[in-house]
């Protein structure tokens, strides 16, 4: 590998955005997206809301999971120039279950002179595990489930665990997964869903994954949003 020396040391500020209500944000992370030379963001259009409300008027580059390797060579020049960069997700900790993972990892591989710099902040994760009252003393985070391949084996795996288990899912999959957590579960323990965690609509429903399944069958209007399961300990 050719190390490439960076003149004026840059960094990547990897900084973590509210998940809901934009006020969840760290006055360290409006310092950073203040002074950083360009914001790389999921989604230009939810990143400049963010900025908007903040009066933030630092140009921004898209950066998503179907960037191209033309995006991350782009990206890496401008680093090697002594530009610093912030690099945000559409909401939460970027790189946790988010593309922003490979780039962090052709940095730290090709300039490895780049200060790699995370700001801590909301997580979704967190946030549901921290509101069900569930042990946190050992979990499993799975990210974003599989979408076919290897799912019911997935659930049949998560039965036989005894550790708290944390899991992102969409409205579309959501009903299909509190199915198989019925069928696969044993039947007193316990799951919480977390709904539009710190929006206007935020619900937590915990109980047997039979009775969170009924609920959510008997009110189809609530089957919208972004949500987060969390299984508590065998």
């Amino acid at each position: 590998m050719v190390r490439v020396r960076i003149a004026d040391m840059a960094t990547l500020y990897l900084v973590s955005t509210p998940i809901g209500n934009l006020e969840d944000i760290t006055l360290r992370a409006l310092s950073v997206l203040k002074s950083v030379n360009k914001i790389l963001c999921e989604d230009t259009r939810v990143t400049k809301t963010l900025l908007s409300k903040y009066d933030i008027h630092v140009p921004t580059m898209s950066y998503h999971a179907q960037s191209s390797a033309g995006k991350h060579d782009d990206i890496l020049a401008l680093l090697e120039q002594g530009m610093d960069l912030a690099l945000v997700s559409d909401a939460g900790t970027p790189t946790l279950s988010d593309p922003g993972v490979l780039l962090v990892q052709l940095v730290r591989e090709r300039l490895p002179d780049v200060a790699i710099i995370p700001v801590p902040g909301a997580s979704a994760l967190l946030t549901a595990l921290v509101a069900t009252g569930f042990s946190s003393a050992q979990f499993l985070f799975l990210g974003f489930l599989p979408h076919k391949k290897g799912r019911e084996t997935l659930f049949k795996e998560i039965a036989e665990t005894d550790r708290t288990i944390v899991f992102y899912e969409s409205p579309h999959r959501i009903e299909k997964t509190l199915e198989s957590l019925e069928k696969y579960l044993p039947g007193g323990r316990k799951i919480a869903v977390c709904r539009e965690l710190t929006k206007m609509f935020e619900e937590v429903k915990i109980g047997t994954a039979h009775e969170v399944r009924s609920y959510y069958g008997e009110h189809p209007d609530k089957v919208r949003g972004e949500f987060v399961v969390v299984i508590d300990q065998a």
